[in-house]
């Protein structure tokens, strides 16, 4: 599994551009359409994990989208462009099943962490839907909730809390790629814009914990470019 991909709907060239650049360079997958009727067909045929819909668009609106879309999808995630001050359009937008939206003009840090709170809440239903037991398998080692410690070969590791959320997120998503930032909302939240940097430092302070061999780790696979995948 790839990085997420987002659908950007939007008529305005310039700003479609523009939007392309910034989550492509959060290594984000991006496609993108000028009008609604456009976005329809990328959506049936790419299958997005995101929309970011523009609610004024020609051949189709961004209510009219939404509105066909949650028809029978209730699980894409949907974020709407609203025009500032247009306080209906975001009830509107809402009323018909958008995850959230974001008012122009908008600040780049503002959709960011728009983008990544939506994204978050998905992983957090993940996580949540498994429910996990107290203790548990994660590769070789026996991960313990409740007293925070990771076993691996009769010798017990303390966890921090953020290790154990990264642990049982990678444990929710077994086989599937997370992004860095999937990773840093899970287990810092949304507020957080550091760097990157920190969770990786993370992960290898973590392999040392649950990684039979740390420097050549089996189990958190580094997926370049991406982020981590749990192998199971």
């Amino acid at each position: 599994m790839n990085a997420p991909l987002i659908l950007i709907a939007e008529d305005d060239a310039s700003l479609r551009q523009g939007l392309i650049d910034l989550l492509e360079a959060e290594s984000y997958r991006v496609c993108a359409a000028a009008d609604g009727r456009q976005a329809l067909e990328l959506y049936d045929r790419e299958k997005p994990d995101l929309l970011l819909l523009d609610v004024m668009m020609p051949e189709m609106s961004g209510f009219d989208l939404c509105r066909e879309i949650r028809r029978n999808d209730q699980e894409t995630l949907i974020v709407m462009l609203t025009a500032k001050g247009e306080e209906i359009d975001k009830v509107v937008g809402l009323e018909l099943g958008a995850d959230d939206y974001v008012t122009k003009p908008f600040g780049l840090h503002e959709l960011r962490a728009r983008i990544a709170a939506v994204l978050r809440r998905r992983t957090a239903k993940k996580v949540q839907g498994k429910e996990l037991p107290q203790r548990f398998l994660f590769g070789q080692a026996e991960i313990d909730r409740k007293a925070f410690t990771a076993e691996l070969n009769d010798v017990c590791h303390k966890l921090s809390a953020r290790e154990l959320s990264l642990l049982e997120c990678f444990r929710a998503a077994t086989g599937e790629v997370l992004s860095r930032n999937d990773l840093l909302n899970a287990a810092w939240g949304i507020d957080y814009f550091g760097t990157t940097r920190t969770l990786d430092q993370h992960i290898v302070q973590l392999r040392k914990k649950i990684e039979p061999n740390p420097t050549q780790p089996e189990t958190i696979e580094t997926v370049h470019g991406i982020g981590y995948r749990y192998k199971g």
